[in-house]
């Protein structure tokens, strides 16, 4: 059925219930006039006359009564199929995709996960932990938190997580057998875990100070694709390691982890739970929103949900730690 059909349809059912234009319009929401273009519409359309109308009174003919005996429960049951979708509209009812980075996961969702669903009982959480985000739109997913310089330029998107650090650290035990490095440069002559990023490539090693970057040349015996991996190894002595600060918070305070190079530590925007659009943000999502809005402003970060692109015009964060700067 054609959109023009339907109106016609609910103009017809509307006048014929009521016996009155001006009632009919009232309950449909649109003009007299208009609605009399409707009826005409339909009867032209049906070859037939459905309703007999005077200044005065409007009577429904023999075969306006047949059709509104067949079309009533049809249109009843159109209405009550689209007002069941306001539970998913203005409530926080029904399934959240969610995608995010190990990072995240842990740091974050992981800490949050029983306050948001006992705050929101009616959510069904669906969490995937990925290195490498794609489409979320294409795969989905309602939403995703993922570094904000990975972020697409037309999602909507909220900083969630503060401002991210990387570091590099050495155990005690390696840095007695090993010399420190003064600058990044140093590093050629340490033993360097390495990471593999998802893509099969290895994540570099990148510094900035004072306005200058530098790419690392590193080396090392050990590549790993996995984050615990990498620390239990830097814990063992193995070699030096490059990783977001972060995950080592509690080893570097306790003295388990050196921090080196710290004047060298570059820094990214944070996370961002990012989704495609403003319009029509299902009620989970919603719920999700106003949770990490909360959430971020117990942890002090205070941004609002914006366009990214607007503040970073151009940017990425492809095999290492760099925001890439806007082009001249």
């Amino acid at each position: 059925m054609r959109g023009a059909e339907f109106a016609e349809l609910t103009a017809f059912a509307a006048v014929a219930e009521r016996r009155s234009f001006a009632r009919a319009a009232a309950q449909v929401g649109v003009s007299r006039s208009r609605l009399s273009q409707h009826l005409r519409a339909l009867e032209e359309r049906l070859g037939v006359r459905l309703l007999n109308r005077t200044t005065r009174s409007v009577s429904v003919t023999e075969a306006g009564i047949q059709l509104l005996t067949r079309v009533r429960p049809a249109l009843e049951e159109l209405k009550t199929a689209t007002g069941d979708l306001d539970a998913y509209r203005n409530t926080a009812i029904g399934l959240l995709r969610l995608v995010v980075q190990p990072p995240v996961a842990r740091l974050l969702i992981g800490p949050m996960l029983r306050r948001f669903l006992t705050e929101y009982p009616g959510v069904r959480l669906d969490v995937s932990v990925v290195k490498a985000l794609d489409d979320i739109t294409r795969q989905g997913f309602d939403a995703g938190i993922r570094f904000g310089e990975q972020v697409e330029r037309d999602m909507i998107a909220m900083r969630v997580l503060g401002e991210a650090r990387f570091l590099v650290v050495g155990s005690p035990d390696y840095l007695a057998r090993h010399s420190a490095p003064k600058t990044p440069r140093d590093l050629k002559h340490h033993d360097c875990i390495r990471a593999r990023l998802p893509n099969g490539t290895i994540f570099g090693w990148q510094f900035e100070k004072n306005g200058k970057s530098i790419q690392a040349n590193i080396e090392g015996r050990l590549i790993v694709d996995d984050i615990d991996l990498s620390i239990r190894a830097a814990l063992d002595g193995v070699g030096l390691a490059y990783l977001l600060y972060d995950y080592i918070a509690p080893y570097v305070e306790s003295g388990a982890l050196a921090p080196l190079l710290e004047d060298w530590s570059p820094r990214l925007s944070g996370f961002y739970l990012y989704h495609p659009t403003r319009r029509q943000v299902s009620g989970p999502l919603q719920a999700l929103i106003a949770f990490l809005k909360a959430e971020a402003k117990r942890r002090g970060i205070t941004e609002s949900v914006f366009p990214l692109s607007s503040v970073y015009p151009n940017y990425r964060l492809i095999g290492r730690a760099r925001r890439q700067a806007p082009r001249s």
